[in-house]
């Protein structure tokens, strides 16, 4: 058996997560709560991305620090690449050619996939913290231009954007919960022609389950992309074995 050689300190953490600068509570489902998570993952803080900075500033300034956070990570030996946050898909670009393992900024760049799985007179609803700032460039930078779409944004929840969009420092699950559940079931009473959501927003992960019981549509958030690109990244042998 040949040997193996090393130079990392720890092993096995195959994904990388640039994570903003927060202060809000973490829940289980999602992105920066490694209990999410079936397979070990590996955070990075990327110090003074706070979250009004990235949604409403669109990350201004943070490219840089980005870039050395995922060059970090890189060389911490992950396999791919995410963030915390899918207004980053701005820095898509940059950050894809800033390393040489995957990187999926955005859980956004499912949408193409999303919607050739949907009937023709379909379209993809959209949840995402801030509505007014889902730009067509955010849309581009991801491949998603063009793709019909529809949007729900987190800017009239309060019990959602007080805590994840204005870094709040405490959380009520229940009232959260309702509120995005209320934002999807309003979205799909006035586009009924939604056949499936894709979150911009990470934090929308952890409630997932109540909309996918409510509105009975597919949700794919950052959770679904990460899995995705983990089960690409890491192959599990099945040759050899007994049938």
């Amino acid at each position: 058996m040949p040997k193996i050689h090393g130079g990392h300190t720890t092993y096995g953490e195959a994904i990388g997560i640039l994570m903003l600068d927060t202060q809000f509570p973490r829940l289980p489902g999602d992105i920066g709560n490694a209990t999410t998570f079936p397979f070990p993952v590996r955070f990075k803080k990327v110090p003074s991305a706070v979250p009004q900075r990235v949604v409403l500033e669109r990350g201004a300034g943070l490219l840089d620090a980005f870039i050395h956070a995922a060059k970090e990570l890189e060389a911490d030996g992950v396999r791919a690449i995410t963030t915390s946050c899918g207004f980053l898909a701005v820095f898509q670009p940059q950050l894809a050619a800033a390393v040489t393992i995957p990187v999926f900024t955005s859980s956004l760049m499912q949408m193409p996939v999303v919607y050739r799985m949907l009937q023709p007179d379909q379209r993809i609803g959209v949840l995402t913290a801030n509505g007014d700032h889902l730009t067509p460039q955010v849309l581009r930078a991801v491949g998603a231009a063009d793709v019909p779409y529809v949007v729900a944004g987190a800017e009239h929840t309060p019990e959602f954007y007080e805590v994840f969009v204005k870094n709040g420092d405490a959380i009520d699950p229940a009232a959260a919960e309702a509120g995005v559940v209320r934002m999807a079931t309003g979205l799909l009473e006035r586009h009924p022609e939604v056949g499936a959501f894709v979150c911009e927003g990470t934090n929308f992960s952890t409630f997932g389950p109540a909309v996918q019981d409510a509105t009975g549509r597919p949700f794919y958030d950052i959770v679904t992309m990460t899995h995705w690109v983990y089960h690409a990244v890491v192959k599990r042998r099945v040759l050899g074995g007994h049938l």
